[in-house]
């Protein structure tokens, strides 16, 4: 599990889980642990919307970026809890990244 405090340099590690097959887009590995900064590109504090960015640009290995974003949010069909909570219930991808935090995206669409 990920620490419970930023380090010192201002620094954020997360747990990452995709489920429901998303995680054949990263590498089929389910979980990931990450080390973010804690402040975006602009100065504010990191996001969901920042951490998806920084997972289709630096974490995924599949080309199909498509199934998991359009047009730069997250696609519909996707459940996010953030900490087991729902994301609707936490800002969605306003919610600002704390250190220790367990995201989890899991595919609700499944073929048949």
């Amino acid at each position: 599990m990920a620490s419970a405090a930023a380090d010192d340099v201002g620094h954020l590690t997360l747990d990452v889980e995709f489920s429901g097959g998303l995680e054949m887009l990263f590498s089929d590995q389910r979980r990931h642990s990450l080390v973010l900064p804690a402040k975006d590109q602009d100065g504010k504090p990191s996001t969901i919307a920042y951490l998806i960015h920084h997972l289709c640009e630096h974490v995924m290995k599949d080309s199909r970026k498509e199934l998991f974003v359009l047009q730069d949010h997250l696609r519909p069909g996707i459940l996010v809890l953030i900490n087991d909570a729902d994301w609707e219930l936490e800002g969605e991808e306003e919610y600002e990244l704390k250190s220790g935090d367990n995201i989890l995206f899991v595919s609700t669409l499944h073929g048949g």
